[in-house]
């Protein structure tokens, strides 16, 4: 789709095998800089594969098209430039995940600056320093991520997904961990925060009524006896008809 972010079609990806494997088809998702849509499904649908597909950790069986922005992420994939995919994901791509994903015996401030560090980005930036203050982090940069609450965790996480300025966020569960008014506050952050630096973002959820609040996307999950689990972004299908 002319413009989009994310542009998946008649992608498949498998997980498993025998009895414990299933099969994932996403028939159409799309993203736009700056939008927000939320993969809804309950537990064991597959929304977290979807996520591993989207960021280019899962390799898809077969993609009609898979593109990230001006990247033809499925003729990387056929020709096998595991380079050229690390590139991208490393680049475009933050993960904000379900308990944060902190390295343990890294400071606030050095969790946060990771993703620059290995990218060879400037320290210290005023875009790093407007993360810290949008989300309130000033006075626990020295603190080691075992001396914050889950809530701060995850505050920092969001910073760190964003410090790179990826154009993309995967957000898997951000708020499983959080109490009722703490998930309210952290997707709020997270998703203010991605709208105003116009990154596009993907929230796995089974939490419907809390996404719902923050005008996000649905993208829900079918699933059929057979193992296969079906994504489908009606909002495509239905732009696709009228152009």
């Amino acid at each position: 789709m002319a413009g989009a972010l994310l542009d998946i079609r008649d992608l498949t990806g498998n997980r498993g095998a025998g009895s414990q494997g299933f099969t994932l088809q996403i028939e159409a998702l799309t993203l736009h800089q700056g939008e927000a849509v939320g993969i809804i499904g309950p537990s064991g649908c597959g929304k977290s594969t979807l996520l591993d597909l989207v960021g280019l950790v899962l390799r898809p069986q077969q993609a009609g098209c898979f593109r990230l922005g001006s990247h033809d992420i499925a003729a990387l994939w056929q020709q096998d430039k595991q380079s050229a995919l690390a590139a991208v994901r490393a680049q475009h791509i933050g993960y904000v995940l379900q308990t944060g994903g902190l390295l343990p015996f890294l400071s606030v401030r050095d969790n946060i600056r990771l993703s620059c560090d290995l990218l060879g980005l400037p320290r210290n930036s005023q875009h790093e320093q407007q993360l810290i203050k949008v989300l309130g982090l000033g006075r626990l940069l020295d603190n080691k991520p075992a001396a914050l609450s889950i809530g701060e965790r995850q505050r920092v996480a969001i910073a760190r997904a964003l410090a790179h300025k990826p154009r993309l966020i995967l957000a898997d569960e951000p708020t499983a961990s959080l109490d009722p008014a703490h998930s309210v506050r952290v997707m709020e952050l997270l998703l203010h925060i991605a709208r105003a630096l116009s990154v596009g973002i993907l929230v796995v959820s089974h939490d419907w009524d809390l996404l719902s609040r923050f005008e996000v996307r649905p993208v829900q999950a079918q699933m059929a006896e057979s193992g296969l689990t079906c994504f489908s972004d009606l909002a495509y299908r239905q732009g696709g008809q009228n152009e």
